[in-house]
């Protein structure tokens, strides 16, 4: 495939502009080898014809001329032949941000923007002292959650070849490569890239959910338990160049995963999933672990006539030594004057007892870690600390991460399900919600019992889940256990259920309270706004205030950013997210608990997607405060874990941005009440803009067509399925609403209603206050600034082509959606005080410029390909299939669809 031009690029990316120039014409290659000169002609008319379009701004019938008709196949090698040009585009971009890393770590006049040493310098330079910054690190708890949602469509076996082109581009950076050496790696580079092009980009089947578990688990035991250890490592260097010295660094990081335990929705998640997902998890990082202690066996060769030893090792080894007889007995006579070698020796014995949970296994992770911890105490007292005190150190810090469970499993489910499974239980079900907690109190205390139910029943299976989880909590240790979401939670009654059902299946402590964090999610806006009330209705309930108790009096509440934004439009969720925590904040206070905010955020601007460290920046007083829990879903994971050093930067910049949100100094604005106000204004406009769209008749049918829903909901990406039993758009689960709009390029779900609402504000005189706020206020500058990224990436044109597709519903409704785009891209760019969109994103731009050309192609295919799938009454599986690599390069052109 013909490279891109210079224009293409910043002046300041050559290497960029090189590996893309590489790779392009390695994919042309690959697609004459595999499908002949001719296919390869096709494309690139194509794709000349669509960079024509977008240098000329002229309409895409021409593209459309040449794309419409293709048989299936074809259509279906046209768009897997856009598709790897993105997936080598994505990875140049990706291996440019190891790049810029790296050139700031050389160059070494300033830190690189937002990394932790940068952050360490502001916050000295606000006053912040070295005893500040020590006693608030030890409150530091990030805690990035995993999920499973259907918009990550890349196989695990595509994963591992990425993984490969990545360490062949990689390796240039690292020093001058010779001529042969540089012959091999590109060798492995086109190795892989073909045997991608050979194997199909999603299964044929739909996954389980262990399939999904094992997804997640490929970056949590790969890229993430490799690369933690340094984070500590440069946090330490960075505290030692700034304040002069750092103390032992507390835990700062650990992982939870919701693969297994999220149940809302989804019929193939319950107890043995439950179990099965801790089981795996426990086994994985054991594995990890016994790998580890091999590896530094190996290095830890010491010898007793050489460096002294402590006592407590040799202690610990004869200890050993009887506990595990027959591991002893393997000890090779010529090593038996190395004592760390022997002990690390039987350390993964034990841990091998530990993964089949024997008697002689570790009882907790507390006790591996106390063995490397007296390893490396023996080193640092033996002259040890350059031969091997690190490595062990970085074991230390993988063992205090991810424990024995690698990450802990959360568990979800719908209030309303448990309210039918509980309502034949207790005989009485009043309407009224404050009756029904007067009926549930006490089978939430213990008082009472709930009556045995049917395992087959509803009831029984939640209790079932719920006693899975006390035999996790007997067997994995309580760190295993995340917690407990009760999605559309809207009273105390729904709270105080889950405790009961918890008792009923075995879930308490030595003091019969049920030791598990249980937080409603709020996630509607009506839900939003009520959550203040909620909560207090909470606090001031007995059998609950006594759970909270019992739980240090701490809180969690979970925040959902889709679903409110599915309701509400993306002003509306903002300001209703926003004003949820300084509430919450407000009724934690008076009643003297903390609370915690659990963001349930996705992958697009309307799921709540964006960088995480500027959304931590824009957080209300006091949300943060040493605390960050926040999902990870779709493609998010793979943009942010799936490169070790990539990883690294984004842990980094996110405990960076907390520290930074906990410790910095946030003098009272003045003028926020008024923005506020003005906050509050705007969305109310947005949100009836909006709800009007949603509300006009026949739009649910618009939608149906006018997007590639059908398709999604027929996919193969995920084992829940796309909807919330039957219905229209209210039962149709944010993330395929989101992911089909993103497909049709229109991207409506994350700015309907905002040029409205700037229009509105701006007849009556506002906006001044408006740029006021996009430039001075982080909350509402960081939304303008979100914004702007989607309307960058939408394509109106392409939408119509869809929207067509609708026959008479589209002169209803597509002239309306395009007035409010172009009625947005105003508004935004009168408040930013633009002429263009990401003016100040000159990256950003350059990456959009790169995938368009290629990007059109596709669209433009698809469009041809769903008219003729549904006139063939959706039973053409050649033109499925053509339409789900269609869906899969959109995916992988855009980045953050869902």
């Amino acid at each position: 495939m013909r490279p891109a031009s210079d224009a293409d690029f910043e002046p300041t990316d050559p290497a960029l502009r090189e590996d893309v120039r590489r790779l392009g014409r390695l994919v042309g290659e690959l697609l004459v080898e595999q499908n002949g000169e001719a296919f390869y002609a096709r494309v690139e008319a194509a794709r000349t014809t669509a960079i024509a379009r977008r240098r000329e701004a002229a309409s895409l019938d021409a593209l459309a001329r040449q794309l419409d008709g293709l048989d299936a196949a074809t259509g279906e090698a046209v768009a897997r032949a856009f598709t790897t040009y993105f997936q080598v585009v994505n990875i140049a971009e990706r291996v440019q941000r190891i790049r810029r890393r790296r050139n700031y770590q050389i160059a070494g006049a300033a830190p690189q923007p937002d990394g932790l040493h940068d952050v360490l310098l502001r916050l000295r330079e606000a006053g912040i002292g070295a005893d500040v910054l020590f006693a608030t690190l030890p409150r530091i708890d990030v805690e990035p959650v995993l999920t499973a949602h259907p918009t990550e469509v890349t196989r695990r076996v595509l994963l591992e070849k990425e993984q490969q082109i990545v360490r062949a581009l990689v390796a240039d950076l690292v020093g001058p490569r010779t001529p042969a050496e540089r012959e091999v790696d590109w060798a492995r580079l086109r190795m892989a890239l073909t045997s991608t092009w050979q194997t199909a980009d999603v299964a044929s089947e739909r996954p389980g959910v262990l399939d999904e578990l094992e997804h997640v688990d490929f970056y949590l035991a790969d890229p993430i338990y490799r690369v933690v250890p340094a984070l500590y490592e440069a946090l330490e260097r960075a505290v030692v160049d700034v304040y002069g010295a750092c103390p032992a660094l507390p835990r700062l990081l650990r992982f939870a995963n919701w693969v297994g335990g999220d149940m809302d929705g989804n019929p193939n998640a319950n107890a043995a999933t439950v179990a099965a997902a801790l089981r795996r998890q426990r086994h994985v990082v054991i594995e990890r672990y016994r790998a580890e202690c091999a590896q530094l066996a190996r290095l830890l060769t010491q010898t007793l006539d050489r460096v002294g030893v402590s006592a407590a090792v040799l202690e610990r080894l004869d200890t050993y030594r009887a506990l595990l007889p027959q591991a002893a007995a393997k000890i090779r006579p010529r090593h038996a004057d190395m004592p760390y070698r022997n002990l690390l020796h039987l350390v993964g014995a034990r841990l091998a007892a530990s993964a089949h949970d024997a008697a002689e296994g570790y009882s907790n992770a507390e006790e591996l870690a106390d063995d490397i911890e007296c390893i490396g105490r023996s080193l640092r007292e033996h002259a040890g600390v350059h031969a091997g005190w690190f490595a062990a150190r970085r074991l230390l810090w993988r063992v205090r991460t991810f424990g024995f469970h690698l990450a802990r499993l959360d568990t979800r489910q719908d209030a309303r399900l448990y309210a039918a499974a509980l309502a034949d239980a207790v005989g009485s079900w009043p309407d009224d919600p404050m009756a029904r907690s007067c009926v549930l109190a006490p089978y939430a205390s213990g008082e009472r019992e709930l009556p045995e139910a049917a395992a087959d029943s509803a009831r029984g299976g939640a209790q079932a889940v719920f006693a899975a989880l006390a035999q996790a909590r007997r067997s994995h240790g309580e760190d295993a256990l995340g917690i407990h979401i009760v999605s559309m939670a809207g009273c105390v009654a729904d709270l105080l259920g889950v405790l009961a059902l918890a008792r009923a299946g075995g879930l308490v402590d030595d003091t019969r309270a049920v030791p598990l964090d249980i937080a409603p999610l709020f996630e509607t806006i009506g839900d939003l706004r009520a959550a203040a009330a909620t909560f207090r209705a909470l606090l001031d309930e007995p059998v609950y205030r006594a759970h909270l108790a019992a739980r240090d009096d701490r809180q969690i509440v979970m925040l959902g950013y889709s679903d409110s934004a599915k309701d509400g439009g993306i002003l509306a969720a903002r300001w209703a997210l926003q004003r949820a925590q300084v509430e919450l904040l407000e009724a934690a206070r008076e009643a003297g608990v903390r609370i915690e905010f659990f963001h349930g955020r996705g992958g697009s601007v309307s799921r709540g997607g964006g960088k995480t460290s500027r959304a931590v920046m824009a957080a209300p007083r006091g949300a943060i405060d040493g605390h960050l829990r926040v999902t990870e879903q779709g493609e998010i994971i793979h943009q942010k874990y799936a490169i070790r050093a990539l990883a690294l930067r984004t842990f980094e910049q996110t405990v960076g941005a907390v520290l930074l949100a906990s410790l910095r100094p946030r003098v009272p604005e003045p003028r926020e009440a008024r923005w506020r106000e003005a906050m509050h204004a705007l969305a109310a406009h947005g949100e009836r803009a909006y709800r009007d769209l949603l509300e006009t008749p026949r739009f649910a049918d618009y939608f149906r067509v006018a997007t590639p829903v059908d398709v999604i909901e027929r996919m193969t990406l995920g084992s829940r399925p796309a909807r919330r039993g039957s219905g229209g758009i209210d039962s149709l689960r944010a993330i395929p609403w989101v992911f089909a709009w993103t497909q049709s390029r229109a991207g409506l779900t994350g700015w309907y209603g905002v040029g409205s609402a700037i229009a509105a504000m701006l007849d009556a005189g506002h906006e001044d206050t408006l740029r006021e706020m996009a430039r001075d206020w982080a909350f509402f500058r960081t939304l303008v600034e979100d914004l702007e990224m989607l309307l960058a990436k939408c394509d109106l044109d392409i939408a119509e082509r869809y929207s067509q597709l609708s026959g008479d519903l589209h002169d209803v409704f597509f002239p309306r959606i395009r007035a409010e785009f172009e009625r947005s891209v105003a508004g935004v760019l009168r408040l930013r005080g633009r002429e263009r969109l990401l003016a100040d994103d000159a990256r950003l731009a350059q990456s959009i410029a790169l995938r368009n050309p290629y990007v059109d192609p596709v669209s433009v295919v698809q469009v041809d390909l769903l008219r003729r799938w549904r006139a063939a009454d959706r039973n053409d599986d050649a033109l499925f299939a053509a339409l789900v690599g269609g869906v899969h390069g959109v995916a992988l052109a855009l980045q953050n669809t869902g």
